[in-house]
């Protein structure tokens, strides 16, 4: 059972993402639907945007393709305790060897034992990446952090308060045309952003990738969801191939830090996309 929490303090994401949306959410405030009263995040990722507006939402539906993804979010949900234990073995453990023979590690019997594990290596890999090899195994380096903190009891026990009313899944993007029908659903589609340039392509962060094709198909999923007058809001890279596929809705420019790239210097401010199905009042 989760613990007491104190109602004001904001739940935020327990893990690193590549696309994280933790630093976006201020400007994003002015795109939210005013109401929300079901929320879908079909590309779960970090979470951001989900632990911003859970206090907002009655009704949650959480998804990724990414199964061991899942995976630890229901833990988080539903056995939080026994992942902070978990972790803190882990925490103490760390080190180089440590660190490679948990990445080298097949498949473990328990949920929260692969939950935990996941944990580790995020909170320890390079840059908080995740990256899976053909086999679908991580495949990450050890990254250079004098201390990690592998176990942050406090905001996992926070973010499991936020996830008691959620549903979780596994599942592609498609799916979520079986749960979104209405108005009241709001649904926010973070997908792996299309590339802008030949080298600056980051869309297999596992196995199967997410090439134009898949683009394609989630814009034709984000219209039949429109269609229905759901409230639909998508992030992508601000490139010629995503505006002319959005052309019929309403295209908004963000500016947002380019956090990952192996050369520091080609980090830094760059545009992006946020694209919704209805008009936004900004003040």
């Amino acid at each position: 059972m989760t613990a007491a929490l104190k109602p004001q303090i904001t739940p935020r994401p327990f893990l690193k993402w590549a696309g994280g949306k933790g630093r976006l959410i201020e400007q994003y405030h002015a795109y939210f639907p005013p109401q929300i009263s079901r929320y879908h995040e079909p590309f779960l990722g970090g979470g951001a945007v989900f632990f911003h507006l859970s206090a907002r939402c009655h009704q949650a539906v959480l998804a990724d393709l990414n199964a061991e993804l899942v995976n630890v979010y229901c833990c988080v949900r539903d056995d939080v305790e026994t992942l902070i234990d978990l972790l803190q073995v882990h925490q103490d453990r760390h080190c180089h060897d440590y660190y490679y023979d948990m990445r080298a590690q097949g498949e473990l019997r328990s949920p929260t034992q692969r939950a935990a594990r996941l944990v580790y290596l995020n909170k320890t890999c390079f840059n908080g990446l995740y990256r899976e090899n053909s086999k679908g195994h991580f495949n990450v380096p050890m990254g250079r952090y004098q201390k990690p903190k592998v176990c942050d009891a406090e905001t996992l026990r926070h973010a499991s308060a936020a996830l008691q009313q959620t549903d979780l899944t596994c599942a592609q993007f498609p799916s979520i045309l079986e749960r979104a029908q209405s108005p009241a659903d709001f649904v926010y589609f973070d997908p792996p952003y299309h590339p802008i340039s030949a080298t600056s392509s980051f869309t297999r962060y596992n196995r199967y990738g997410f090439q134009a094709a898949d683009q394609q198909r989630l814009h034709q999923t984000f219209a039949q969801l429109a269609h229905r007058g759901v409230q639909v809001m998508l992030s992508n890279s601000d490139c010629p191939f995503i505006q002319d596929l959005y052309r019929d809705f309403y295209i908004h420019q963000i500016q947002a830090s380019r956090a990952i790239n192996c050369k520091a210097k080609r980090r830094g401010k760059i545009s992006e996309l946020v694209i919704t199905s209805y008009p936004v009042l900004k003040a």
